[in-house]
Order: C-alpha cells, then structure tokens, then sequence
C-alpha cells in the first residue's frame, strides 16, 4: 500500500520548511526539534484531573516522573509509560500528549519515567531506570495511588523496547506482576544491518535513524545480542504479560515488531498486534495530524480497559482501523 494521503501532505509540508532529519543535527538541537515536532502534532491538550510531577529513586540517582491521573481518590490502575526518541531524544514532556489523552480515554493513571539518556548513559542505564522505577512504584503503591494487581508498561519506539525488557525482568525478578503490556513500533531486535547504501527519503523515519540512535544507545556492538536490548532474542517469552503491539507500514521497525508479536503468541502471552497501513514511524503521537494516530491511542486504551477490567464491553468495540494480526 501507498503512503496515506495524511502523510503525503504531512511530508509535502516537511519538504517546504526545509525540515532537516534529526541525525543531521546535534544532539541538542534533535531533541528540541523533537519536542516541538511531537507538540505540534500532539493535538489539542487534553486537561485532565491531576498532573505532578516528582521523583523516584533510580540506580543513577534521582528520576523524574510525571503523574497524569483522572478524578479519584483511590488506588487506580496505572499505565507506567516509556517515551520515545532512540533512547536519545525524549523526556516526560515528550509523552505529555499521549498519557493525557489514554488517561482520558481509559480512567487509568499514567506514570511516565524520565530515564536518563545516551549518549551520556548507554545501555543498559535507560533499562536499569524504568525497570527500578516500576518497582518503586509497585512497592510504594499507597504512596503513588496506584493498584498494584493493576499495573501495565507501556511505550512507543524505543519506550516499548524499554516496556518489553522491562517486561523480562520482572518476570525474572518474580514481580511486580504486570497486567498487559503496549508496544508501540517497539524496537525489538539491535542485531547490526547491512549499512544503508540505497535512497532513504530523509523525510521520514528511515534506516539511517536507527542506526544514528543505535550508535548512541550501544557502547559495545556486542550489547546488540543481550535480550535487554533486543527482546526478540530472549529465549523464551512464555509467561510475559498479554500485550498489545502496533505496527506502521512503512516503517523499518515494522517487521521486528510483527515478529515479536508472532513470538509472543507461539509463547502462549495473549497478544494483539495491528498494522496500520499507509502509516509511518511516530503516527501514535501525532492524532493531531493523523486519524490513525487518534484511532491507535484509542485501540490502546481500549486494550487497556479491557486488561484493567474497567468497561470490557466499551473495549471490545474500539479497535483501530489496521490490518489486524491476531
């Protein structure tokens, strides 16, 4: 399939600013051109009941986290969320717009984890954080408002390579036991690629994006075949939380992300994996721009209400509009 017309005009747009692709830039100015590229596609904000933001003990020191919570005053079930950005770019503003909008659309609470980044910490720090602060808050449920038999991971990019070895670990750890787990356009396998040498349309997310972010991430090479980095190399899967795993078409991520869906399911974790045709890399967190990105947010979130026993029916009813795989 072609690209859709959303993204036909998103990318005549980039062209006429003259957007130049993030690996062209520093380091600084990718992740400011990140940021307001990610807002400018976010949508309208969505207000909801509470937003803070703290602090929780990390292996490096103190993280931040962001708190998005709906009227209540009881313990909720929580989405613990890991932003994008190749484990480079990001920070809790980065998934401001998504954890207001699943708050919204799915009564949960959101937890976002400000994991330190590379190239200033390689892997596996930004693993060591998000697996340390999920633990916090599932030890200090009361503290955090947060149900603990109701807690899910999740993120976009390399935030859902962040939730599936997160996933890993607390299978290894025995807990905290999570709920469900989304994986948006996940990052599943580092394993080195032939070196980009044909035409990539610097316009979009491309191969040579994942190389420039897997050069900051990776301090060895060898750190490729660890199953922290690339969970689609764990040797078993069985046992995992259900998950959710969304795909865009034209992406080269996709085809990593199908197979960890397929690895998945032959590993008896209840799964859903949707590919959304004519998309792109990034499409979840521009529902401003994309209808698909607002109809995957509410697949999620309905995945979720399901997961967290909130409104199975209403779930049952909101999928997105892909090419459903299983």
């Amino acid at each position: 399939m072609t690209l859709h017309p959303q993204v036909v005009a998103w990318r005549a747009a980039r062209a006429a600013a003259g957007t130049a692709p993030l690996y062209t830039q520093t380091l600084a100015q990718a992740r400011a051109a990140d940021l307001a590229a990610i807002r400018a596609g976010a949508g309208a904000v969505e207000p909801v009941h509470e937003v803070r933001d703290t602090q929780v003990p990390g292996p490096g020191g103190p993280l931040p986290v962001r708190i998005h919570r709906p009227a209540g005053d009881g313990p909720l079930p929580t989405l613990v969320w890991f932003f994008g950005g190749g484990w480079t770019l990001g920070s809790v503003d980065t998934a401001d717009g998504i954890c207001r909008r699943l708050v919204n659309l799915t009564g949960c609470q959101t937890v976002t984890v400000g994991y330190r980044l590379a190239p200033e910490h390689r892997f596996p720090a930004a693993v060591d954080d998000c697996h340390a602060a999920v633990r916090r808050l599932a030890a200090h449920a009361d503290e955090f408002r947060v149900d603990p038999d109701r807690l899910a991971v999740g993120g976009d990019s390399a935030g859902g390579n962040l939730a599936a070895a997160v996933t890993l670990l607390a299978r290894a750890d025995g807990g905290p036991r999570l709920t469900a787990q989304v994986l948006v356009y996940p990052n599943t396998d580092q394993q080195p690629r032939r070196a980009p040498t044909g035409a990539e349309d610097p316009l979009l997310f491309n191969r040579h994006s994942v190389e420039w972010y897997r050069g900051h991430y990776l301090a060895d090479p060898g750190d490729a075949a660890h199953p922290l980095a690339s969970p689609l190399l764990a040797e078993d899967l069985a046992g995992l939380p259900p998950a959710l795993v969304i795909t865009a078409e034209h992406d080269p991520l996709r085809d990593e992300g199908e197979r960890y869906a397929d690895r998945l399911a032959e590993a008896g974790v209840p799964t859903e994996a949707t590919r959304y045709d004519g998309m792109v890399h990034g499409f979840f967190a521009m529902p401003g721009v994309f209808d698909a990105g607002r109809q995957a947010q509410e697949q999620a979130a309905a995945f979720l209400r399901a997961r967290f026993g909130l409104d199975r029916a209403a779930s049952a009813a909101g999928t997105g509009s892909g090419a459903d795989r299983g």
